[in-house]
């Protein structure tokens, strides 16, 4: 088996650089806007082409007929990315997110409309004939119909992953940072069906009630939070990334932990899209079946290439190039 699925979300962003960010009723300017890729399925495969991937890419998700459709079909093109799994939703519009982008902090806020994304089902999952390694699920709880239960404690994204491992793949699945308290729910009952499950401290923290999100990280905290993820029946890791860095725990009680590059102020741009390209260099690792320990370093050397560009993908560099920063810069000490 040879390739790797991205499935889920697919989302044209527009970012927008703004000056300040606005109380309610008060008025910020936009500095400059550009469109570019957005959500867990474009990202990662995206991303996975930059870093040179040496194996076939393909998509699974919705589009509208329109403009930012055919934007979408065209960028894959370009990127060498399968689009045969690219369905058009007729009653829905392509779906997208204004990104509004702080210049001076980095700091991003996220106005989403989820479009046809709303829309994508377990019909447009068809695995015959595909041969690929890995499916990329993502973002859990942006994915309107596949968080609804199929039946009772079933989710149809849980029935999606479990017909996925019948057919031989490895799963990946990660999540959206949503206010709501929906994680347990929905998440829950996918965890069975899941080999690599990738959330940050916030995502962790609404999954098990273990505040992570608050202060600083501790290590204990985060390895009781990780033990009770992977006791939902995960298969293989559970990666919980933060901005200094990532820990990551395989079912087998091993713990890696891996601190973040340190980049220059002067070279971040942008954060947005960081943690999916820490995503895609973590799986660009697992498809080539390297040991975890590297897969997290070309996952946060990935993920410090991104965020030299305000948008989620076009900072980042081949894979050697990104592996290059480990040595260039240093990476922070965690715990």
């Amino acid at each position: 088996m040879n390739g790797i699925i991205g499935a889920g979300n697919w989302i044209l962003d527009w970012t927008k650089s703004i000056d300040i960010y606005p109380e309610q009723d008060t008025l910020a300017n936009i500095l400059s806007q550009e469109s570019n890729n957005g959500g867990a399925a474009y990202n990662v495969l995206k991303d996975l082409a930059r870093l040179g991937a040496p194996f076939p890419l393909h998509g699974i998700g919705l589009i509208g007929d329109d403009e930012a459709g055919q934007y979408i079909l065209e960028d894959c093109l370009r990127n060498g990315i399968n689009t045969d799994g690219l369905q058009i939703q007729a009653t829905a519009s392509t779906s997208y997110t204004d990104v509004m982008l702080v210049k001076e902090s980095g700091r991003r806020t996220f106005f989403h409309h989820r479009g046809a994304n709303a829309f994508l089902d377990i019909p447009h999952f068809q695995f015959e004939g595909n041969h690929s390694k890995i499916l990329h699920l993502g973002y859990l709880l942006l994915l309107d119909r596949l968080d609804g239960f199929l039946r009772e404690n079933k989710t149809r994204a849980a029935f999606i992953l479990e017909m996925a491992k019948n057919k031989g793949l490895v799963t990946s699945v990660d999540l959206v940072s949503e206010s709501r308290d929906r994680f347990k729910k929905i998440i829950f009952p996918s965890l069975p069906y899941i080999d690599y499950l990738f959330l940050n401290e916030y995502e962790a923290s609404k999954l098990t009630g273990i505040d992570l999100a608050s202060g600083s990280i501790s290590r204990l905290v985060c390895e009781k939070a990780l033990k009770e993820i992977l006791a939902g029946g995960i298969h293989q890791w559970v990666i919980l990334h933060f901005p200094e860095g990532v820990i990551a725990m395989h079912l087998d009680g091993e713990v890696l932990t891996q601190g973040s590059i340190m980049m220059p102020p002067s070279r971040i741009i942008g954060t947005t899209g960081a943690g999916d390209a820490f995503a895609a260099g973590v799986l660009f690792g697992i498809h080539e079946e390297w040991d975890m320990a590297r897969c997290l370093e070309l996952g946060i050397c990935a993920a410090a290439s991104s965020i030299t560009h305000a948008s989620c993908s076009d900072g980042i560099l081949p894979a050697g190039e990104c592996l290059a920063f480990k040595e260039k810069y240093q990476t922070r000490q965690l715990f």
